[in-house]
């Protein structure tokens, strides 16, 4: 892995630091960066007709195809956005065409752990908004969806469902394709956010019963900026969010950003090859880590161990050791981990997933993801800090009881 270097105010060393937050944003893949430095060469607007326009437009279609076959879509159906936040604010819309035709969505039903741009409800009002209960481990109640389904309204419109395939904090992976078949006994639609299992599990759209995904390119290790809502087809769609000059279709106004849009492409290409070898691999060093911390830490609670998890994402609790203390002393170490989501412009709370879990949310969590850049190296150092870490809690806890 590429350590940066870094000085702080008064450190007579410099410091290695080791990034493992992988699931708050990817490092820039080369590819993704060559792809990006050729596209910004390119002079044209891509809704121009003549050549300069014509070759920007080649590499926009030609990420749009590399998207698509990351996720077994359809070309045509995937659609180009600023990210996940704007894509779910596009989907999750009571206001829908099929074909030329009107279409209004009865109600949203969104399980309780997703991510704060799915918990919002997007255009929904909020008395057409209701939440989904999940048990002890993060996984969905699919009782509690089969009954709020069977009790919703027909006559109001279809039911939407919005699930996560992976959980940002704690990596937990839903079992989506059974919460499809109730949403599709009851005709209701499906949005997947699969935006921290892109690159990390394999995806497909027909096998999941998605009727949208969405997709964000600093994941996958692309540039931030870009993302994408991925369809089964084109004939149900948004009103769009953003109206205007009709790009994408109609669906997204706004000049495209190639050379955003060319790394998403890239990194996309880059998260379909040698999937499973990669997935290995990380997951032999995400075990060691678990071994390790637990080993120094009996008391250490990992959320999610015994249910399926990305193999890259471990969420834990150190009793006695409030997360955001723990977040800032393995920052000073020159370690760089979370305190759950890093989407909520640098506020540390607790954590509304470990609420929805029945969990203890008042010393949180700390979130470790790691990726292909990861070493042995660093999680041997990660270790070293978290063993100093630790020796401050039993120490702390010894003199007061107290939380750090």
């Amino acid at each position: 892995m590429r350590h940066c270097r870094c000085v702080r105010p008064g450190d007579r060393m410099i410091k290695s630091r080791i990034y493992m937050d992988f699931n708050a944003t990817a490092p820039l893949l080369p590819v993704a960066r060559a792809a990006m430095l050729e596209a910004m060469d390119l002079t044209g607007n891509p809704s121009s007709v003549h050549s300069e326009g014509r070759s920007t437009r080649a590499v926009i279609d030609s990420a749009r195809r590399l998207v698509a076959e990351m996720c077994g879509s359809e070309t045509s159906a995937v659609v180009f956005t600023s990210g996940a936040t704007e894509s779910a604010a596009t989907v999750l819309t009571p206001d829908y065409k099929m074909g030329k035709s009107d279409l209004r969505v009865g109600h949203l039903y969104v399980c309780a752990v997703e991510h704060p741009c799915m918990l919002s409800g997007g255009r929904f009002d909020a008395d057409q908004v209701s939440t989904v209960n999940v048990d002890s481990s993060g996984i969905i109640d699919l009782d509690d969806l089969g009954n709020q389904l069977h009790s919703h309204q027909q006559t109001d419109g279809p039911a939407m469902v919005a699930i996560q395939l992976a959980n940002n904090e704690t990596g937990i992976i839903q079992p989506v394709a059974d919460a499809a078949a109730l949403v599709r006994d009851q005709g209701g639609i499906l949005v997947v956010d699969a935006v921290q299992a892109a690159g990390r599990l394999p995806i497909d759209m027909a096998a999941l019963g998605a009727d949208f995904l969405l997709l964000s390119s600093h994941k996958i290790g692309g540039p931030k900026g870009a993302g994408a809502i991925v369809g089964v087809g084109e004939v149900m769609m948004p009103t769009p969010l953003i109206p205007g000059g009709g790009q994408e279709k109609g669906h997204r106004s706004g000049t495209e950003n190639p050379a955003a849009i060319a790394g998403f492409g890239a990194a996309a290409a880059f998260a379909s090859t040698n999937l499973e070898a990669r997935a290995a691999d990380i997951k032999q060093l995400r075990d060691a880590l678990e071994t390790g911390i637990s080993g120094i830490a009996p008391d250490c609670l990992i959320y999610g161990a015994d249910v399926p998890r990305l193999v890259n994402t471990t969420f834990f609790s150190l009793p006695g050791l409030k997360a955001e203390t723990a977040q800032i002393a393995f920052d000073l170490e020159g370690v760089a981990v979370s305190a759950g989501s890093a989407c909520s412009s640098g506020k540390v709370g607790p954590s509304h997933v470990l609420k929805a879990m029945g969990q203890d949310v008042d010393p949180g969590g700390i979130r470790v993801s790691i990726g292909a850049q990861t070493t042995e190296a660093d999680i041997d150092r990660f270790l070293e800090v978290f063993t100093k870490i630790d020796g401050k809690r039993e120490k702390k806890r010894q003199e007061n009881g107290a939380l750090v």
